[in-house]
């Protein structure tokens, strides 16, 4: 049975998207297509929230339809899913700043009531016939306050009476009182992506999940490790964008989302570290994404506030680094969180106690590194992505070894962001994430200033474009070396050339001729070094 609703409600539609959903009803209704509003769409401009995607339920087969609107609209088509028949259109967002429309067209096999049934979360299972919309005789006159139609007004809204909702689920009733419910018990066997999506959801709208449906969660959690890597991907990049990252991972660990999707995070539960660490490895990485957050502006820290802050460098330059787009969906900033959470996934494995009792975990970063690789790549992530994350793990401990109780040299600083590459500015910045949660409400602040102190210090001789570390000028070639060593093509030309580049980092060459004397002198001592007897070897 329908349930239709006439609220004393409003539908505020910005004048961009009642354009857009015109233009979709004319050519629609000149073919006498019913159509209808679903889902997100029209939760969100229920929640007074700017949406880009726009869901439109047809009664005949969408397939066959969507690419006639994308050729008449000048937008592109692209095929979703052939099985249930789901097209996509992009279209230009005409007055409404960047971007595109993104509107998914699905069939109507038998009526939207049923249609509706299949949806997850009965907020999204919400429809409005599109001529309902579009054809609404009357504004919203008088607006409840002059000063409340003004600011609407401001914001581009165009408020309209609420049209005759179509809610089987009590969806308007879930809104209201901000609740995340499952549809019907099989949401998740239907389509076991909808477990991270419940959660996302809670979390980009500020709502809670039911009890009955986080139940259900828990008792489909398996079904995760069997969703395709891209839509999982996709889920987990959103869900790093929120805020409070660290609760909401906490919280995916308990639904059973977490041991489902990264078994290799499981093992790290309970796993004691020395005594400078305030958590065992689990937690302490789940502390470390928050306080990448906090180091990069973004977010709070419990533990600390403005006067820790105040210590890390920052500049608009650092924030546009960590802005930067990296591949679909992602930002070095979301994938910096997710090497917090991957950063010491070796540790269970290299962990040993000396005799001294003092807890050990040798070689973690290096081992860490291919497995955070392996399971990047079981998710689909870019390789671009996943050498990125991959880096961090690697040499998330390199900033703190550059040095002991004095400010790095050149040389530690060339080799540093020579082997780093493009993470080495990022996992400067993990360095200090990582710092804090292996503190936690136990901060030095005196070690703090110089960990702080000695990131400021690896940036200013990075940024320092007249004796750039990262990228000394050329001074001499293999082919030099060749004509003026006798040497052989072959790994050892590239090994002498990085040992001049070091040099010219170093500040102890810097022309050709000091280059080609430099490299006369290092072939002088490896050639001596190599007739030297070993110590242990007798003399005849």
């Amino acid at each position: 049975m329908i349930a239709a609703v006439e609220a004393d409600l409003e539908l505020l539609l910005k004048s961009a998207a009642l354009s857009l959903l015109t233009q979709l009803n004319n050519f629609l209704a000149r073919q006498n297509i019913p159509a209808y509003v679903v889902g997100g769409f029209v939760r969100d401009q229920l929640l007074l929230r700017d949406t880009a995607d726009v869901d439109i339920a047809l009664k005949v087969d969408a397939l066959e339809v969507a690419p006639q609107i994308a050729t008449a609209l000048s937008g592109k088509y692209v095929l979703l899913d052939k099985v249930n028949r789901v097209g996509r259109v992009m279209l230009a967002r005409k007055g409404a700043g960047t971007g595109k429309w993104q509107i998914d067209f699905s069939t109507i096999e038998d009526s939207i009531e049923k249609d509706l049934g299949r949806r997850d979360f009965t907020i999204d299972a919400i429809a409005i016939s599109l001529d309902k919309i579009v054809y609404h005789p009357h504004p919203l006159t008088p607006s409840p306050s002059k000063e409340r139609g003004t600011k609407l007004k401001k914001r581009g809204f165009a408020p309209l009476r609420l049209p005759v909702l179509i809610d089987p689920f009590n969806g308007l009733k879930d809104i209201q009182e901000k609740v995340i419910r499952a549809v019907s018990p099989t949401v998740f066997e239907q389509d076991a992506a909808r477990l991270l999506r419940a959660v996302r959801l809670a979390a980009e709208l500020g709502f809670t999940v039911s009890q009955q449906t986080e139940d259900l969660i828990r008792h489909n959690c398996h079904l995760i490790s069997g969703v395709a890597g891209e839509r999982v991907r996709e889920e987990l990049l959103r869900l790093l964008a929120t805020a409070n990252t660290g609760q909401l991972l906490l919280y995916l660990d308990d639904l059973g989302l977490i041991g489902a999707l990264i078994p290799e995070l499981s093992q790290a539960k309970s796993v004691e570290q020395p005594r400078e660490h305030h958590w065992d490895v689990f937690n302490h990485s789940v502390k470390t994404v928050d306080a990448v957050d906090f180091v990069l502006r973004q977010g709070s820290w419990q533990h600390a506030g403005r006067e820790v802050l105040d210590f890390v460098p920052w500049s608009a330059e650092l924030a546009k680094h960590f802005d930067l787009k990296v591949s679909g969906g992602s930002t070095r900033r979301l994938l910096l969180k997710l090497a917090a959470l991957l950063h010491d996934i070796a540790k269970p494995q290299t962990k040993s106690v000396t005799a001294e009792g003092r807890t050990r975990f040798l070689g973690h970063p290096r081992q860490g590194a291919p497995i955070a690789a392996a399971i990047l790549e079981k998710l689909r992530f870019s390789t671009k992505e996943i050498r990125l994350v991959e880096a961090v793990v690697r040499y998330h401990l390199r900033p703190v070894q550059m040095s002991l109780d004095e400010l790095p040299s050149r040389r530690a600083i060339y080799r540093y962001f020579r082997d780093a590459g493009d993470a080495a500015i990022d996992t400067l910045f993990f360095s200090l994430s990582d710092h804090l949660a292996t503190r936690g409400p136990n901060l030095d602040m005196t070690n703090w200033k110089e960990h702080a102190n000695l990131v400021d210090y690896v940036l200013a001789q990075h940024f320092n474009k007249q004796e750039s570390l990262a990228a000394p000028p050329k001074l001499i070639s293999g082919h030099d070396l060749v004509k003026n060593f006798n040497l052989s093509p072959g790994p050892k030309i590239g090994q002498l050339l990085e040992a001049v580049r070091e040099a010219q980092a170093c500040q102890d060459v810097s022309t050709k001729e000091e280059a080609l004397s430099y490299i006369s002198r290092l072939l002088t001592s490896r050639e001596e070094n190599q007739h030297r007897p070993s110590p242990d070897r007798k003399e005849v």
